[in-house]
C-alpha cells in the first residue's frame, strides 16, 4: 500500500513539474556579441535564430565578449543595453509585450543588428 502511495505521488510530482521545467527553458534567450574585431551579434532560442515569439515573460542571457560592441535590445517597453567598453555576462528578466522588436550593436548599427517579432 505505502509503495502505490509513493508511486502515485511520484507520478503526479513528474506530471506537475514538467511543464513548469520546459517552460523555462522554453522562454530563456541567448544574445551575443563579439569578438572584438568581428561584427557578430546574433539572439538565439536554443540553436535557433529568433524572428518570432509569443509575449510572455522571458530571460535573456547576453554574452558579450567584446570591448568594441554592445548588445542593445528595443521594443515596446523595453530599452535595454550593455556597455560598449565592458565584456561579461548579462542576465535581464523582461516581458515582452506584442510588438517589433530590435537588437542591435550601437558604434556598429548598421552592419550588427536584428530584429523579431512579438505576437
Amino acid at each position: 500500500m505505502i509503495r502505490l502511495i509513493l508511486a502515485v505521488t511520484a507520478s503526479i510530482l513528474a506530471i506537475a513539474v514538467a511543464p513548469i521545467a520546459s517552460g523555462m527553458s522554453a522562454n530563456r534567450l541567448v544574445g551575443s556579441t563579439g569578438p572584438d574585431g568581428a561584427f557578430h551579434i546574433t539572439l538565439k532560442q536554443g540553436t535557433k535564430k529568433v524572428t518570432k515569439l509569443r509575449h510572455g515573460k522571458y530571460t535573456i542571457v547576453v554574452k558579450d565578449i567584446a570591448k568594441t560592441h554592445d548588445f542593445h535590445l528595443v521594443g515596446p517597453g523595453v530599452n535595454k543595453k550593455t556597455p560598449v567598453k565592458g565584456k561579461g555576462t548579462f542576465t535581464w528578466h523582461l516581458t515582452l509585450k506584442k510588438g517589433t522588436y530590435r537588437y542591435l550593436c550601437d558604434p556598429h548599427k548598421a552592419i550588427m543588428k536584428g530584429s523579431f517579432k512579438v505576437t
